[in-house]
């Protein structure tokens, strides 16, 4: 039997897909960051930022919920 642990796929979502999974604009997805109601971003690289798909998917099924997120 392998022993080996798989962790689930992850996705990096760059800034323009993020805007079009969500239907929001860039600056009010900075807006909501800065409020702490918006997954952060994560650097990959020094110029390269990157949301994780799996944050923004629970950011959306909470609103789609009725929650707050």
């Amino acid at each position: 039997m392998n022993s080996i642990i798989t962790k689930a796929h992850r996705k990096a979502l760059r800034l323009p897909a993020v805007a079009e999974k969500t239907g929001l604009s860039k600056t009010h997805i900075y807006r909501l960051i800065q409020q702490g109601k918006f997954p952060p971003s994560h650097r990959l690289s020094e110029r390269v930022s990157v949301w994780d798909e799996a944050a923004i998917d629970d950011f959306l099924a909470a609103k789609f919920e009725g929650g707050k997120a």
